[in-house]
């Protein structure tokens, strides 16, 4: 497999990029990386860590799009930013996967520029995997589609439902719809609509019905989605409130005996890990016609190796001929 790297996107240059790059290569025999960006910024640093190998290649690049740039505006005027080329590449069939940490919304941007949607997909979503009491869910969209329409969310359950079977391992997984209360008629028309799409459509097996907030960590559904914009809401939300909660309860920790502060600090490592996006990777935009893992900001050297290690799994597992095969067949059915 080949996968593109943005090399200049996220919060502190190409160093984590780079340094991810080598350790993925290091542990996957079958993989290759391009890095795209400033090629001798990137050759220098790929010398002072003293690495060479066959599989890892260089593609030329023009500046980036900055953090407090518009998307839109940046990608018109910068049309061979590391972000576009990425994307490019993807869509000559260059490389199967691409990720990047850099601006989240000209990662979306620019692919939604290319139309490199799967057979069927309308529109791409975020998703994004959160820890809960009953193990793990998947929530989308988180930002790729804050207009969404009923059959937007209709297809994030689709895809959410076999991302959470194949990719995380939930065996028979159940979608919820989150919405601002459980009973029947809640929201507004957006989620009307799709609730009562979703009650008649194939997914009403697997479909438990609208889901207030607190259900996303209570575990009522493996699946939760919305459009982008609730969606983003709730994910920043929620970042915010674990690193509230992880200072907050820190300076009691440093109060308890030694035995106790072992076992807690140890509960609290292991509690802490589910939240960290460096062991995530990054969060798949779904419905692309290849793979692509757009990456916190932050991201340091083991989030970008995840994050490329999680492209590779997508492509490995077919993820993509699931979702056009199951798509293909509810449109046969609505034909029919």
């Amino acid at each position: 497999m080949r996968i593109a790297l943005d090399a200049m996107g996220g919060d502190h240059g190409p160093t984590p990029n780079v340094q991810g790059a080598i350790a993925a290569l290091q542990e996957l025999s079958d993989l290759e990386v391009v890095l795209v960006g400033d090629v001798p910024v990137v050759e220098k640093q790929l010398s002072e860590a003293g690495f060479s190998d066959s599989r890892l290649t260089l593609e030329q690049s023009e500046g980036f799009v900055e953090m407090h740039e518009k998307p839109t505006e940046a990608l018109r005027k910068k049309p061979n930013s590391s972000i576009a080329v990425c994307w490019k590449l993807m869509a000559a069939r260059s490389v199967d996967a691409l990720v990047s940490a850099g601006h989240t919304g000209a990662v979306v941007a620019s692919g939604l520029r290319t139309r490199l949607f799967l057979k069927g997909v309308k529109r791409p979503g975020i998703a994004v995997t959160l820890p809960t009491l009953k193990g793990r869910s998947l929530l989308l969209d988180v930002g790729a589609n804050p207009a969404a329409r009923p059959e937007h969310l209709y297809q994030y359950g689709v895809m959410g439902l076999i991302y959470a079977e194949k990719i995380l391992g939930i065996a028979n997984p159940r979608v919820g719809l989150m919405n601002i209360g459980s009973e029947e008629g809640k929201g507004n028309e957006l989620y009307k609509e799709t609730h009562n799409l979703l009650s008649r459509s194939r997914l009403r097996d697997r479909y438990v019905g609208n889901v207030e907030g607190r259900g996303l960590y209570q575990g009522q559904a493996d699946v939760l989605i919305c459009e982008g914009f609730v969606g983003n809401v709730v994910l920043k939300v929620s970042e915010g409130m674990a690193d509230f909660l992880f200072k907050a309860i820190t300076p009691q920790i440093v109060e308890c005996l030694d035995t106790e502060r072992e076992l807690a600090v140890n509960a609290f490592r292991d509690v802490g890990r589910q939240y960290q996006y460096s062991e995530q990777g990054g969060a798949p935009l779904l419905g692309i016609d290849g793979a692509c893992v757009i990456c916190h900001g932050s991201s340091d050297a083991r989030a970008i190796q995840n994050a490329i290690k999680s492209s590779a799994k997508l492509i490995n597992r077919d993820i993509n001929g699931q979702f056009t095969s199951e798509l293909s067949e509810e449109m046969v059915a609505d034909a029919g």
